[in-house]
């Protein structure tokens, strides 16, 4: 072989190894899941499409939603804990399973710092107490005066033992000294079909499981339960505006498996921040009540670490329990 053809080979394998090793660092490279570990229909489902949808268009990969519901998220949340750290398994949660449940159970599966990388918040969602439109009440001072004088009669949904509708009932239940009769359902979804149809009296829902039968007439809301009202529905009060010190502002976040590199933390943190800035992200948010909510991950992991300690005392108080 000649000199002129050993330097040409040489530079060929040298071209193939860097252009190999630099296709192999490309992320992502495949499609990324997304895991939903609440069933379809609710606030973390309807926000996790949104976001999903923006992150395929910005990175030319499709991330794929997948929902794994049970036991209040515990199921879908423990599965993620054990993923191979390398950026293609994903979760968006909300605090109620993040945060709260490891104060509800005596096992979740799961240890909410050790086994996450948080990667940024992303949400927080508007929450309302709905009613059946032929349910007597027309607000939560209604409500309370009905209740004292009927307890243990007003059932309330829920979409399941342990989930944020069924803990903010609890402390609703006890922050106003009334008896409401606690009925869970597999997921938000159930629990909306029957309160329209009239089966269940009440039930504590995220907007984007209610604001289109809010909007047509087939629910009405008796207050909004987060700390401030809604810009979807402005003229509702918040229930905290009769119930001194009651209220509750849902957050939602990715998190990926401990040990996830840095690199793809700061990558994927950078790429969330850019599509909660779209235009189109922030509309199909408000369109069903939900509110950008940007974090860095120290940022999201600072909130992570102060609300575990709160909601184990808001928990404790509330006597809510999850057989």
């Amino acid at each position: 072989m000649t000199l002129h053809r050993r330097a040409a080979l040489a530079l060929a394998l040298t071209a193939a190894f860097w252009g190999g090793a630099h296709a192999q660092d490309k992320y992502p490279s495949r499609p990324v899941t997304l895991i939903v570990p609440q069933a379809a229909g609710g606030a973390n489902d309807a926000i996790a499409r949104v976001v999903a949808h923006k992150l395929t268009e910005q990175t030319s990969q499709s991330f794929i939603v997948e929902n794994r519901p049970g036991a209040g998220g515990n199921i879908g949340t423990a599965l993620v804990a054990k993923a191979k750290p390398d950026g293609y398994t994903l979760m968006l949660t909300t605090n109620s399973a993040h945060v709260i449940n490891p104060a509800l159970y005596k096992s979740t599966g799961f240890d909410p710092v050790k086994d996450f990388e948080p990667l940024g918040s992303v949400a927080t969602a508007g929450y309302v107490l709905v009613a059946n439109p032929s349910f007597p009440p027309k607000n939560v001072t209604e409500l309370v005066a009905l209740a004292k004088s009927q307890p243990g009669k007003i059932t309330i949904a829920s979409a399941g033992n342990g989930t944020l509708n069924h803990l903010i009932g609890e402390m609703l239940g006890k922050a106003t000294g009334i008896d409401l009769i606690h009925v869970p359902y597999k997921g938000a979804a159930g629990a909306v079909t029957d309160l329209v149809g009239g089966q269940v009296q009440l039930s504590v829902q995220s907007l984007p499981s209610s604001l289109a039968f809010i909007r047509s007439g087939k629910l009405k809301v008796l207050g909004v339960v987060n700390e401030r009202r809604v810009a979807a529905l402005p003229d509702v009060p918040t229930i905290g505006e009769t119930v001194k010190g009651f209220g509750s502002t849902p957050w939602y976040g990715v998190f990926a498996p401990a040990g996830t590199p840095k690199n793809l933390i700061a990558q994927l943190n950078a790429e969330i921040s850019r599509a909660l800035d779209s235009k189109d992200v922030r509309e199909k948010l408000a369109g069903v009540g939900c509110e950008p909510y940007k974090g860095t991950p120290e940022q999201f992991a600072a909130l992570v670490r102060e609300d575990l300690p709160k909601w184990a005392r808001i928990v404790k108080d509330s006597g809510a329990t999850v057989d």
